[in-house]
């Protein structure tokens, strides 16, 4: 098991939009492998659905813990780490 801890950049934390970019990125490339967040109140969450991870309310500056198990834990907790400490920028919907 890989541990990482991650700090949410995002301007508007992790919402709709990362949520669905950081779960098809495992969708794609890790299937296989189990992806939890541990928060600071002590919440233990899969990974797993937009909903699981929009519940945790992640705004920015928020820290967790990032914990992989799999064939690629290393690469995966490279990516997905970088995914959570990522600056998203979409361009506003009209």
């Amino acid at each position: 098991m890989q541990e990482r801890v991650i700090q949410v950049r995002n301007n508007a934390g992790i919402h709709c939009r990362p949520s669905g970019v950081i779960l098809t990125t495992i969708k794609n490339e890790f299937p296989d492998h189990r992806i939890q967040l541990l928060t600071a109140d002590g919440a233990v969450t899969e990974v797993d659905s937009i909903l699981a991870l929009i519940s945790l309310a992640l705004t920015k500056g928020t820290c967790a813990t990032l914990q992989i198990e799999g064939i690629d834990e290393e690469r995966a907790i490279k990516k997905i780490g970088d995914l959570f400490e990522f600056e998203f920028d979409f361009p506003p919907r009209d």
